[in-house]
């Protein structure tokens, strides 16, 4: 029998906190406990924040914590080729077309829709504008002149199109700290024209991730609940790239004081932090109940 495969995968662009702690802590029991294997991925596709210093710090920290996981480690960004393999199978299905749009111009398109429309523009589940498909109707001779002169641009799911050849519906599979699994109906279409290759990057988070987890075998995702709305979009991209689609358990945030999840951009007290003012291993394990 296959035996459960889990994967802890932080990015290396900053020290790891409480709340990669608990959540490399829960991979960790639910492979104990489900007699799987662990996993490390370290997803360092934006090359310009992640650093070398930071993914050794990641390594340290998890041995300081008392965790072991399986060789070799997959790095994200010595696997682009394969990422562009799978970016250029739904551009063979006609799943995504360019958008040479910046932020500003985003923007400005939706101000002026908001202004034309006095209603708020609808937001996708991070709380981003959804894309007002400025470039969705480009003449293809104007894509491909603008493509081959070298200008910047990112590829967008064409999800018009897509919710009408792929209408669904779509579901995964969620567990429990027990094992118990139940279905949950996934709404992809709320994310609207989802960038999925980046202008500076030849993939994006949702396709790599759903791109590594195939590739590795990784039938169990266990990972925050500010990444559970992103896993109706990576359904439906499993669904249009052929992947198969992993159980998923979205685990509770370690919030500080002020009720904020923590996060490097706000630096949150690191790992690193808190063993040079004396924590112990047992004393984060304990902290987090474990």
């Amino acid at each position: 029998m296959t035996k459960p495969v889990f994967r802890f995968a932080p990015s290396p662009n900053g020290r790891l906190h409480l709340g990669h702690a608990y959540s490399a802590l829960l991979n960790a029991d639910f492979a104990r406990r489900f007699d799987g294997r662990l996993l490390l991925r370290i997803e360092d596709i934006d090359t310009t924040r992640c650093r070398p210093a930071f993914e050794a710090a990641i390594y340290e920290d998890l041995a300081w914590l008392g965790l072991r996981w399986e060789e070799p480690v997959r790095r994200q960004s010595e696997h682009f080729d394969e990422y562009r393999a799978a970016f250029r199978r739904l551009q063979g299905r006609g799943a995504v077309y360019p958008c040479f749009c910046s932020r500003k111009d985003i923007a400005a398109a939706i101000a002026c829709r908001e202004a034309e429309g006095g209603q708020p523009w609808p937001r996708d589940p991070d709380g981003a504008p959804l894309y007002p498909g400025t470039c969705r109707l480009l003449p293809a001779g104007e894509a491909e002149r603008r493509i081959a002169a070298g200008e910047p641009h990112a590829w967008r799911l064409t999800m018009a199109e897509l919710q009408t050849l792929w209408p669904g519906p779509y579901s995964y599979g969620r567990f429990d700290r027990d094992g118990l699994e139940e279905r949950v109906a996934a709404d992809p279409w709320r994310w609207g024209d989802a960038a999925i290759v980046r202008k500076d990057t030849p993939t994006s988070y949702h396709l790599s991730v759903v791109v590594d987890d195939a590739l590795q075998g990784v039938t169990h995702v266990v990972r925050g609940q500010d990444l559970e709305a992103a896993t109706d979009l990576h359904v439906l991209l499993q669904t249009l790239l052929g992947l198969p689609t992993p159980l998923y358990h979205h685990h509770g945030l370690v919030l500080d004081p002020e009720g904020d999840k923590l996060a490097k951009s706000r630096q949150s007290q690191s790992l690193a932090e808190l063993r040079a003012a004396g924590a112990a291993p047992q004393d984060i394990r304990q902290r987090l109940g474990f």
